[in-house]
């Protein structure tokens, strides 16, 4: 992991996370520290689960070529939260139903139902962003 371009005054926070399992854990712990220098505990819990939810999406699914590292991007909005996650993988997440029995692909419902929006956007080079906005108690 390289070390997170920000300061406490930042509103824009970009960090790079290897392709690796344990990249959740440790931006979900920065997430939680900058969360709480913005004044936004109050959106900690679903925000974590975004998070958590996008980035092992992308340690999963990305299959790219290694050195190449996924980004994670916070946005302080004036109502909220903007998390975004880049990888190089062109693939598109897609949104849908599991089987009642299924052990995994509830993912991107979790972001719907958490998130006052959320999308994917291409990138300049390789690769998209998918993103998701969390709105604060009243700011939806």
């Amino acid at each position: 992991m390289t070390e997170p371009c920000h300061d406490i005054a930042a509103t824009l926070v970009v960090s790079r996370w290897s392709r690796r399992v344990r990249s959740v854990g440790r931006a979900r712990a920065e997430l939680r520290t900058l969360l709480a220098s913005w004044g936004l505990a109050c959106i900690e819990d679903s925000a974590l689960l975004v998070l958590s939810e996008l980035l092992s999406n992308a340690v999963k699914h990305a299959q790219v070529s290694p050195g190449r590292d996924i980004e994670t991007r916070y946005e302080r909005l004036h109502d909220g939260l903007r998390i975004e996650v880049h990888d190089a993988s062109d693939t598109l997440p897609l949104l849908g139903v599991p089987a009642p029995d299924a052990t995994s692909g509830r993912g991107l419902l979790l972001v719907e139902a958490l998130a006052a929006k959320w999308g994917v956007s291409r990138r300049d080079g390789p690769g998209k962003a998918v993103w998701a906005e969390i709105a604060t108690p009243g700011g939806e």
